[in-house]
């Protein structure tokens, strides 16, 4: 008599539909919140739809697209089970980089991939992302949960995400605005952001042997609560500050630190310096470079030294940015100006000591 056996099915290789189902029923409410009159339809259907009638008091409307990550933070969410406020540095990344150009965030779309769907953990993912979503003006209007047993592990999981902005054609921003003389001034960030986390992790942890539970004098909290501070989301920020004063250019200081970032809006014959004296870093740069022994212009390339986004405009616009900037309460100040290219072969560059 030979045994009988039982079929494969879905749930034995791994993938559990219903706990995939009710992570949707979890997350709805939270992107409800981010409706715009655009959005038709809701959360289920197999595309996002979005009222593109709205773009008809356009002239010229550009459309433009980002996508991005969170990187390896995802790891300290992981590791302190917080997970409501990753989506918040996703959407920042995504959004951010949009209204670069001077284009109005529109809607976004996110991927969220798992080894185990835990419903309650994706559904806070999502609230993050939707809570992101409220703090850019944006819509949430669609997504994915995609579970994957055996090539991650029942707690790991990473997320995406790509957004769409529109434009007016002639206002947009970038290189060809730029003139010497501008100001470039500069929005502080809310700490690390979501860059430079694989050499903060390789530093802190297996260098200092350091514990996200410690406390540190320094920092005024536990070192998981510092790193998991969520990237500040400059998008309204931005879009008041290009209707209220005359604005050239952003920068979104991400990989790469900030004269490099800088450096993508600044055209072939123009340079800008930047002037470290004009600012402090917060501690947590401090502690990651005396921890690592990191090389000031490794630092400088890898992490965003307390500046999150900047701004060029015409000098005689700097007294109305700043204020406009104050009045929403975003911590803004001159960081340097734009110079004819002379003898700089970079776009733009460092100069000074930080601010102690």
């Amino acid at each position: 008599m030979t045994e009988k056996t039982t079929g494969a099915s879905y749930a034995a290789a791994g993938v559990d539909i219903e706990a995939g189902d009710r992570a949707v029923e979890l997350m709805k409410e939270w992107v409800k919140k981010t409706q715009r009159p655009e959005v038709l339809g809701g959360l289920g259907g197999f595309a996002g739809l979005f009222d593109a009638s709205a773009l008809k008091r356009y002239e010229r409307p550009l459309l433009a697209s980002a996508t991005d990550g969170v990187g390896t933070k995802v790891d300290i969410a992981r590791q302190l089970g917080v997970y409501d406020t990753i989506g918040h540095d996703l959407v920042a990344m995504v959004m951010d980089d949009i209204v670069v150009c001077g284009a109005e965030p529109l809607f976004m779309t996110d991927y969220i991939c798992v080894g185990k769907v835990h419903p309650e953990r994706v559904a806070a993912i999502v609230k993050g992302i939707a809570e992101g979503c409220v703090l850019a003006g944006c819509a949430l209007v669609g997504g994915e949960t995609a579970e994957h047993p055996g090539l991650l592990g029942p707690d790991d999981f990473d997320v995406a995400g790509a957004g769409t902005g529109v434009v007016e054609y002639d206002r947009l921003l970038g290189a060809d605005r730029i003139r010497t003389g501008d100001a470039v001034i500069a929005m502080a960030s809310s700490g690390l952001h979501s860059n430079g986390y694989s050499l903060v992790r390789h530093v802190l942890f297996e260098r200092a042997k350091m514990s996200l539970e410690s406390h540190v004098e320094e920092l005024g909290r536990t070192l998981g609560e510092e790193l998991l501070e969520p990237t500040k989301i400059y998008s309204l920020d931005c879009m008041a500050l290009t209707r209220t004063a005359e604005v050239h250019a952003y920068s979104h200081i991400t990989g790469g630190g900030l004269a490099a970032n800088l450096a993508r809006v600044i055209p072939d014959h123009l340079h800008a310096t930047v002037d470290r004296s004009t600012w402090a870093p917060g501690a947590i740069f401090d502690l990651v470079g005396k921890a690592g022994q990191v090389e000031q212009p490794e630092l400088e390339k890898t992490l965003n030294m307390g500046v999150g986004m900047m701004a060029v405009v015409p000098q005689e616009s700097v007294d109305v940015a700043l204020t406009a900037l104050a009045d929403r309460g975003v911590d803004a100040w001159v960081a340097g100006e734009i110079l004819d290219r002379g003898d700089h072969t970079e776009g733009a560059t460092m100069t000074g000591s930080y601010a102690s």
